[in-house]
């Protein structure tokens, strides 16, 4: 019997140690590893009813993309899940796998919400273990030369050198194409990503980044500005860890102000903005110490959680009215601007900073003196207005060539519809006017940017099999932010469509002179265009080679597709012969 007694007790110990995630065991010094965190998720699955390990397409490291559910009817299709009119809350960990805090608080959280029986009902909690599946196996503990631990933790760039927080709307990972499935396969009301800072020095372990309030459909941006953060600051401040937002300084310390974080579609929260989700990015402390970070990463999640589950129905409501009104949104804006007037001030417990020499350099160099804590009164900057606005057409029409286009507006639910036959029909086609490079390349692009567009009424022969994408859908946002040129991620900005740029055909001079000399002959309005650009641009009429680019360029020799934008606006609404 003894025997027995000590077998059973040694299985418990055993059994409970097994539960402990690689952080805990470690001593609170450690992150966990790509395979410890699946084989813990997979345990927690077997063990508990309520959990589920799922798996979505591929990432660009060649293994799948999880996401653990917790479901406490024990319900995992999102279908059924979104008619019981449950919330929807998911939480992605690794995006930067040296930024690991979430990935061993969540592991924690996952543990200890199934073991209590603490699922809320009306909650369904998914959570993406590892995001950046590839940059987490390039692990190292000197990546991050500004942050306090943990011992070792993954790299930034995944195995295509790619900063996933980058590729929310070019797509160039499959990890990104995994997400945006996940994503818009559980359609979640609230985001959460979680990040670690960098920059100044400060007394607070936890900063907090909500998507953009001014970005958001206003009911949404109403419930974050005036319930949802609010309660965040204050369920923290009760748990020990008091937050501020995250501190983007307009100088080099805290002192001089802070502007608020405008995330364009390229970065998570910007993405899910798109969709009417609301979305986060959490920010804890780089020299804080790594058990500080993660319990305030747990408790932070734990406080979504609560607010979630208290306030349910109102989530659901705020993001069925915001689909609505999205649908039938006339003007959308494509780029914003900070607004300089509009000041708050914001209670900040900071470090003293001044300057000493470099041991280095022998020049002055800032730094923090943490035997000086001080709580001053500063300056917030966080009011944003559109700088761009556009009118939606009636609908786009893509030509099927586009199909990386095609697919990534299928994978965000827009429904795309198809030309059952060949038809002429009356657009407003782009031209490209304007727009500047970048001279080196961002994320494997060379990104455009200040892209102005000549709007031209034309008659285009389309193609049965070539695409319309109707803008009266919840997806409106991220149609327009997509597909019109002018929007700060906009697929032409992402050189999507860089082939229309250049010029297929040309002439050679001898010839042309005598064509365009036929050609102002017999048309008095081109002749008349040529003498008032010479009278009128003294550079341009010293040179000969300009005159006879600008009769080609005023001829119908010219082609008629360079700088044309692919991506037509039907305008008014006429029947056409769809599938």
């Amino acid at each position: 019997m003894r025997k027995f007694f000590v077998f059973c007790l040694l299985a418990m110990r055993l059994k409970a140690t097994a539960q402990k995630t690689p952080f805990e065991l470690s001593g609170k010094t450690e992150t966990t590893t790509y395979h410890a965190a699946i084989a813990y998720y997979e345990n927690l699955a077997k063990t508990y009813p309520e959990a589920r390990l799922l798996t979505y397409g591929n990432t660009d490291f060649g293994k799948p993309l999880h996401l653990l559910v917790l479901s406490h009817d024990q319900v995992f299709d999102p279908s059924a899940i979104k008619k019981s009119n449950k919330r929807v809350l998911l939480i992605n960990n690794g995006i930067h796998p040296g930024e690991p805090e979430g990935i061993d608080a969540s592991m924690m959280l996952a543990r200890d919400l199934l073991k209590g029986k603490k699922i809320p009902k009306d909650v369904v909690i998914c959570i993406i273990p590892l995001y950046n599946i590839d940059g987490s196996f390039n692990r190292s503990g000197t990546s991050r030369a500004n942050q306090n631990g943990p011992i070792a933790y993954g790299f930034r760039g995944n195995s295509k050198n790619l900063d996933l927080n980058r590729d929310f709307i070019k797509t160039d990972s499959k990890n990104s194409a995994a997400f945006q499935l996940i994503f818009n396969t559980w359609q979640p009301e609230i985001f959460v990503d979680t990040h670690t800072s960098n920059g100044a020095d400060y007394q607070y372990v936890m900063t907090l980044i909500p998507t953009q309030k001014d970005k958001l459909n206003p009911i949404l941006s109403a419930y974050l500005t005036q319930t949802l953060v609010p309660d965040l600051y204050k369920g923290m401040e009760k748990m020990g860890y008091p937050m501020i937002p995250y501190v983007n300084s307009i100088g080099e310390t805290p002192e001089t102000g802070i502007t608020g974080f405008i995330d364009p579609p390229r970065y998570s929260t910007g993405y899910t903005t798109l969709h009417n989700a609301i979305g986060f990015m959490p920010e804890t402390h780089m020299l804080k110490s790594y058990d500080l970070r993660v319990d305030a990463t747990y408790k932070l999640l734990q406080n979504y959680i609560g607010i979630i589950a208290r306030d349910a129905k109102i989530i659901g409501e705020n993001k069925r009215k915001a689909d609505e009104l999205v649908s039938t949104q006339k003007e959308f804006p494509l780029d914003w601007k900070l607004n300089k007037s509009e000041v708050n001030d914001l209670t900040f417990k900071g470090f003293e900073a001044g300057q000493k020499p470099s041991t280095v350099s022998g020049a002055d160099r800032l730094f923090y003196d943490r035997n000086k804590p001080y709580t001053k009164t500063i300056k917030e900057w966080n009011k944003f207005e559109p700088a761009i606005v556009v009118q939606k057409p009636v609908a786009y029409i893509i030509p099927k060539a586009w199909d990386r286009v095609i697919a990534l507006l299928k994978l965000n639910n827009v429904k795309v519809q198809e030309l059952e036959a060949d038809q002429k029909i009356a657009v407003e086609s782009y031209y490209i006017g304007d727009f500047k490079t970048g001279t080196r390349p961002y994320e494997g692009h060379y990104l455009h940017s200040g892209v102005k567009v000549n709007p031209v009424p034309q008659n285009q022969q389309y193609y049965a099999g070539d695409f319309v994408v109707y803008v009266n859908q919840p997806s409106n946002r991220y149609i327009v932010e997509t597909l019109e040129p002018q929007a700060t991620d906009s697929f032409f900005n992402w050189n999507f469509f860089d082939s229309v740029l250049d010029m297929k055909e040309h002439y050679s001079a001898y010839v042309f002179e005598d064509t365009a000399t036929e050609l102002l002959k017999n048309n008095p309005d081109l002749k008349n265009k040529l003498e008032a650009k010479k009278a009128s641009d003294p550079e341009f009429a010293k040179n000969g080679a300009a005159q006879l680019e600008f009769v080609y360029k005023n001829s119908d020799y010219y082609e008629k597709t360079h700088n044309r934008y692919p991506v037509a606006r039907l305008v008014t609404a006429i029947k056409l012969d769809l599938k």
